[in-house]
């Protein structure tokens, strides 16, 4: 449900590979706000505030934040800041290619600057969410099913399994795991456990909500996968988690929705050009296929 954006957010190790290219820190402009120095390297300088950044990014994974992190962190910017100063001692920061990959982690990371600025500087209104709450509970609104089918290739065999279902209603899992086609759902007696028909495709899911509980369809119910024999156990009103529950989620939601909208809005004023060798020739689409029941 939740929109992700693709935007590049760098890991904790590609934030040291990123930010150890800067050979010192950038000077302030008053002595009292320059960073305290965690470590320098041949007079360079590395900051507290880069050393936090990436105790609490590793953090975020899951390392204990203690001083045996914070120690593993300053020694390998300084390894790092050492071999850097020895690629500018050989002119490397010169080539094209090193030029090229330092553009675009400038690049990258002025796009991360700008989502976080965005994302800091747009709140979401809480009528705006409700508002989003309840279009979303609206689409959810309706029964869900619990049901067991068994899919077979031909509309006779279906029929064939009917019959005996007919003569002895209890047998329908047995012939589910003897007769059925559907993997998933075959080795648990065709049981596709609790499910919205509008997941499923059109023709199974119309003939779901017709079925009564306890019963099991007449006439098998045809569909791009082949001929379905349905049994509905149960069905129940869906239930919607409370907007207190969801709000943070929601929230998240609603922003990266909004961003997505903006960044939409900027290629559309903006004049991008991909040249045609640029893109080797593209095949056509495979057809999308409605999922399976029971996958």
């Amino acid at each position: 449900m939740l929109f992700k954006t693709g935007i590049l957010i760098a890991s904790a190790a590609s934030l040291i590979t990123l930010y150890g290219c800067n050979s010192s820190d950038h000077p302030k402009t008053a002595a009292p706000s320059r960073p305290a120095v965690a470590a320098t390297v041949n007079g360079t300088a590395i900051s507290e505030s880069r050393v936090d950044s990436l105790v609490k990014q590793n953090a975020a994974q899951g390392q204990p934040e203690n001083p045996e992190l914070r120690k593993e962190i300053i020694e390998r910017l300084s390894v790092q800041l050492l071999i850097s100063q020895e690629a500018i001692k050989k002119g490397l920061d010169k080539t094209p290619e090193v030029l090229e990959q330092i553009d675009f982690s400038k690049q990258s990371i002025l796009a991360n600057a700008f989502v976080e600025d965005y994302f800091k500087n747009n709140h979401v209104s809480d009528d705006m969410l409700k508002a989003e709450y309840e279009k979303i509970k609206g689409q959810m609104a309706g029964n869900e099913y619990k049901a067991r089918h068994i899919l077979v290739e031909n509309e006779a065999e279906a029929k064939g399994i009917i019959a005996r279902l007919n003569k002895n209603p209890k047998i329908f899992e047995t012939l589910a795991k003897e007769k059925s086609k559907d993997p998933g759902s075959k080795v648990n007696g065709g049981d596709l456990g609790w499910f919205d028909p509008r997941g499923m495709v059109p023709e199974f899911g119309a003939a779901v909500t017709k079925l009564a509980k306890g019963k099991f369809t007449e006439e098998p119910v045809k569909s791009q996968f082949g001929y379905h024999v349905i049994l509905l156990e149960d069905s129940r009103p869906k239930t919607f988690p409370p907007f207190d529950q969801i709000k943070s989620k929601l929230q998240e939601q609603v922003q990266q929705q909004n961003l997505k909208k903006l960044f939409d809005d900027m290629k559309a004023k903006a004049k991008i050009e991909i040249t045609q060798a640029a893109i080797p020739a593209i095949s056509p689409a495979k057809e999308n296929r409605p999922a399976e029941p029971g996958k």
